[in-house]
């Protein structure tokens, strides 16, 4: 495949960024990418695996003369970077971003960047828990899906030309409304990770079973749910904070969903339990037919 921009840059260097920054190189997407992070130990990393081919001190440097802009930073940090790149944005460039919640990133980024630039939000939809620039690997978008949300007005050309971007990198692309985006994935995302969250901390909490009981004796269910607890901590808590409202309304109907399997189990209603397994059991298959996991054993897993 040709290459889409003469020059990709990244602000922040994390797992998202140097995954694409690899999956760029596979696909010859770029003809020239640059990137910068907060830490200065990142960015040495970045240069010792040669990550980009220009890593910058700061993100001024990193933007000047792109034609794609990636925000991987944490949303928290959205506002303040929009701020310190304005001025040295290129005309015509294309600013994404990479963030799990899209109004907030929206309200953050958009007053601060100039007319001469398109601004179109981003989502992939992919991730470990693992960090850093030494956890990307070019893989990490194949059949997944990336949410762009175009704001109204949007250049057309820029949209296509990012789509075919990600989909260079492997990606499903699909167009969605920001606020629609946000509940889908407190839904589908956030929502399950302040569940894991939860119960590995009632595991810490319980001290009836004792730390080595808990590690020794995790089942797949609870190593997944460390799995996921195991997530930057950072950037879910920006997540929850910036995706307040639809977090909320998920967590509201877990909660009744919740007294409902609670109240089963005391009254001994198996008719309604086996009911209501079959129905999230048919879930599990969709995911599965979507080519979005596996049914292999322990799922697919890596086992390390």
């Amino acid at each position: 495949m040709s290459a889409l921009y003469s020059r990709v840059a990244f602000v922040g260097l994390g797992l998202i960024a140097s995954s694409m920054a690899h999956a760029i190189r596979r696909a010859g997407l770029a003809e020239q990418m640059s990137g910068t992070a907060r830490s200065s130990e990142t960015r040495a990393i970045a240069r010792e695996i040669d990550l980009v081919d220009l890593v910058c001190d700061t993100a001024a440097e990193a933007v000047a003369g792109a034609d794609l802009v990636v925000l991987c930073v944490p949303i928290g940090a959205m506002e303040r970077i929009a701020q310190e790149i304005a001025p040295h944005l290129a005309e015509g460039a294309t600013v994404t971003d990479v963030g799990s919640v899209k109004q907030a990133v929206i309200d953050a980024v958009a007053p601060h960047l100039p007319d001469h630039v398109q601004f179109i939000p981003g989502h992939p939809l992919a991730g470990t828990e693992h960090s850093g620039p030494r956890a990307g690997f070019a893989e990490l978008f194949d059949n997944r899906w990336c949410i762009l949300t175009p704001p109204e007005g949007h250049d057309p050309d820029a949209l296509d030309r990012l789509t075919r971007f990600w989909q260079g990198m492997g990606a499903n692309v699909d167009l969605m409304d920001a606020a629609h985006h946000d509940l889908v994935l407190a839904v589908t995302s956030h929502t399950p990770h302040l569940i894991a969250y939860t119960m590995v901390g009632v595991a810490d909490d319980l001290r009836r079973v004792t730390d080595s009981e808990v590690i020794k004796y995790s089942a797949a269910g609870f190593r997944d749910f460390t799995r996921i607890a195991a997530s930057d901590p950072t950037m879910w808590r920006d997540v929850f904070l910036t995706n307040k409202d639809a977090t909320l309304e998920i967590l509201g109907r877990f909660t009744e969903e919740l007294f409902v399997l609670q109240r089963a189990i005391r009254q001994g209603d198996g008719a309604l339990l086996h009911d209501y397994f079959t129905r999230t059991r048919a879930i599990r298959r969709g995911i599965i037919e979507a080519g979005q996991d596996t049914d292999a054993p322990d799922f697919g897993r890596i086992k390390t």
